[in-house]
């Protein structure tokens, strides 16, 4: 099936909520009345994860997980109502803002309302039970998609969100469903509109053991035969390698960029990420503030779009257990680093939008540069991504202005990196 991916999104910016933990209030108004900052940092897309009611059978922690779904057409309660919801998503595209929801169709919660509909559209074993792929996902049930009866429900309940006025769906672990139900949910749904269609797609590894065990996984090439943009998971495992002490995984994940620009059809797009609601935060990882501010202008000015995990831009540390009632500390924030996210992120978007051609290139000492050029300009990063300042040799002689610090600045010889990072734009 050919995609056609609307070209706007290959620099869009996408901000991640998790709503009971966004605001003291833990609903749809929390976020609605936080609309205009949010748009402020850049965002082109809102993803709320799952809004739906969370199952009770086998419930992990107080709340449950947001991904143990027991109705695919109905509301929780406890973030609002429909007409809640719907002032959220007018405000947004108020906004200039797309909005897209969660959709989790690998499986159900254990006491879901298809499972007492349908209880012949689940996977199970010969004794009748509930067989799961992940068994650790005790509180799930696994849908059976050798049922086309069910192919036509997941997306009728598509249809009915988008005619509530959603721009778009996050699928989740999409490699775990079928591709041609994927293809078959983009072909009908997109005859009228533009939908956005983000698959989080996982590592490398996961779609070994899946298919080790005899089961179906898709690649990320495979599911960008129906969607717009996958997650990054396919390269970012180098950088979790980086991160737990690895050194050589920088280096694995520059040159997997390559793969990603040369084996991936023309249109895709990567989702690139320091941190989302299934990984540590940034502040976690690396303590050192400078540094993590190269982390920034290293991930966003990589080719694709952008993902803003809710907290990240005030440097929150603190992993977010959705089981529980977890909330962002927004009144202790760090909100100085706040500042320099948002002029990097926009400085990337007007980067990216303006140039095609892509290059990045290890400096040495962990230090990178990243190149973007069109016809008639181009622009220079320089980061450095570990906590010192060893100086390094440029094989190069650039000058321009660095847009961070508006001044005029020259790269050339010996070049000590404790100024990092700089994006110039080259004169």
């Amino acid at each position: 099936m050919a995609v056609t991916t609307p070209g706007w999104l290959k620099n869009a910016v996408i901000y991640e909520v998790y709503i009971p933990g966004y605001s003291h209030s833990g609903d749809f108004d929390g976020v609605t009345g936080d609309l205009e900052r949010i748009r402020g940092l850049g965002t082109d897309i809102v993803w709320l994860m799952p809004i739906h009611p969370i199952g009770e059978a086998g419930r992990k922690g107080t709340l449950g997980s947001p991904y143990s779904v027991k109705d695919y057409r109905a509301i929780n309660q406890l973030l609002g109502n429909e007409a809640n919801l719907k002032q959220l998503i007018n405000k947004t595209h108020d906004l200039g803002m797309k909005l897209i929801i969660d959709v989790v169709f690998h499986h159900t919660s254990n006491d879901s309302v298809l499972i007492k509909e349908h209880p012949d559209w689940f996977v199970r074993d010969e004794s009748g039970n509930i067989k799961r792929k992940i068994e650790d996902w005790s509180d799930i049930s696994d849908l059976d998609y050798s049922k086309p009866e069910l192919w036509d429900y997941l997306i009728e309940s598509l249809q009915y969100w988008l005619e509530k006025g959603v721009d778009g769906f996050r699928c989740d672990v999409a490699p775990m469903v079928p591709q041609a139900f994927w293809n078959r949910a983009r072909q009908v749904l997109n005859q009228q509109r533009e939908v956005i269609w983000l698959a989080e797609s996982v590592h490398k590894q996961f779609i070994k053991e899946l298919r080790g065990r005899g089961f179906s996984a898709h690649s990320d090439p495979e599911l960008h035969e129906s969607f717009d943009l996958t997650y990054d998971y396919d390269g970012f495992e180098y950088l979790e390698d980086y991160f737990w002490g690895n050194r050589e995984g920088l280096s694995n994940y520059v040159r997997h960029l390559f793969v990603q620009e040369t084996l991936y059809p023309e249109h895709a797009i990567k989702l690139r990420f320091l941190e989302n609601h299934d990984n540590p935060r940034i502040g976690s990882r690396i303590h050192d503030r400078k540094t993590i501010q190269n982390w920034v202008a290293f991930y966003t000015l990589l080719p694709g779009a952008i993902l803003i995990y809710a907290g990240q831009e005030i440097l929150t540390r603190k992993f977010m257990n959705f089981f529980e009632r977890d909330q962002i500390d927004w009144e202790n924030g760090d909100w100085e680093f706040n500042d320099y996210f948002k002029t990097v992120i926009k400085l990337s978007k007007r980067i990216k939008r303006d140039c095609r051609h892509f290059e990045i290139k290890e400096l040495g000492n962990q230090v990178v540069l990243l190149r973007w050029k069109n016809d008639t300009e181009e622009y220079l990063g320089v980061v450095n991504l570990e906590p010192k300042a060893e100086p390094i040799t440029l094989n190069l002689h650039i000058g321009g202005t660095n847009l961070l610090t508006h001044s005029v600045q020259y790269l050339s010889g010996s070049f000590a990196p404790d100024i990092f990072p700089v994006i110039i734009k080259v004169s």
